[in-house]
């Protein structure tokens, strides 16, 4: 808007060195710059859909008895956060490095932040178009949130999953005890990404699903032989091995019967016992002899 009065005999717009108007007459080939008045108290133009290229100085002129006359107005073009570019999802192995990306357009210019969204909330994680993690965890997959923000619009939002694949690890594996003609279950339980395949052995001997009386069935994190009809000869110790292809681990559990002495701790415990046992006999044969 420019503001006049009756001693105005001329007026124009300009943008820079540009003539948008002057007086009724347009000497811009821009459709979108229209005149809005030109009366005796002022004289105003309209742009519709505003570009960020129609930012800059804007100057009304004006001629009074001969004296030109000059107003300058600068306009200031705002633009909503928009996230541009932004990483696909990723899958990578545990310890490698990462690094997201996410690029930004905005005026002002907008900050951007990356938060992972973990199971324990929302974790504070950069202020930076790239994230970078060296080293990456399991514990550091999930999903990561990038958000844009210059307090214009409401911040714009993405999001980007990252999965780290991990080797199996046995976290729940325990001995069971179960009678003669009743039902026996071990479980085996891995954690890994992707997500692990068992097998099942006794001694050195591969169990199959259906033979002899036992059933393998493994969902997810979790295998379970099942023995429904237990036996004297069920007794005894097996192995389960997790496997993926990051590689592969084992633990070995019992099925022992009732009063039977057993270890209920790891394969580890049991060495340490197995020692202990030695020692004890070396000491009697050292003192007898």
């Amino acid at each position: 808007r420019c503001t006049v009065d009756d001693r105005v005999t001329r007026v124009a717009w300009l943008n820079r060195s540009t003539i948008l108007y002057a007086g009724n007459d347009k000497w811009s080939i821009d459709d979108r710059v229209v005149i809005l008045s030109n009366t005796k108290t002022q004289y105003s133009i309209k742009i519709h859909n505003v570009d960020v290229y129609d930012e800059g100085p804007y100057t009304c002129s004006v001629q009074t008895d001969n004296h030109p006359k000059t107003s300058r107005v600068h306009l200031i073009v705002q633009v909503p956060p928009q996230i541009v570019n932004i990483s696909s999802d990723i899958t990578v192995n545990e310890g490698s490095s990462v690094t997201l990306m996410c690029l930004a357009f905005g005026r002002p210019e907008p900050t951007v932040t990356w938060r992972h969204l973990s199971g324990k909330g929302q974790g504070f994680v950069s202020e930076d178009e790239y994230l970078e993690i060296t080293g990456i965890t399991r514990e550091q997959s999930g999903e990561y949130e990038c958000s844009a923000v210059n307090d214009v619009a409401v911040p714009d939002v993405r999001k980007v999953k990252v999965t780290v694949n991990y080797p199996p690890y046995i976290s729940n594996a325990k001995n069971t005890g179960a009678s003669v003609g009743q039902k026996g279950i071990l479980q085996c339980e891995a954690s890994a990404v992707p997500v692990a395949e068992f097998q099942w052995f006794k001694e050195d001997t591969r169990l199959a699903n259906g033979l002899e009386g036992v059933r393998i069935e493994s969902k997810g994190r979790l295998s379970t032989l099942t023995f429904f009809n237990v036996s004297e000869k069920d007794y005894g110790n097996y192995t389960c091995v997790a496997t993926n292809k990051l590689g592969n681990t084992n633990a070995s559990i019992i099925l022992y019967g009732p009063g039977a002495v057993h270890d209920g701790g790891n394969a580890a415990s049991r060495v340490a016992a197995s020692l202990c046992l030695w020692a004890a006999l070396l000491v009697r044969l050292l003192l007898d002899f």
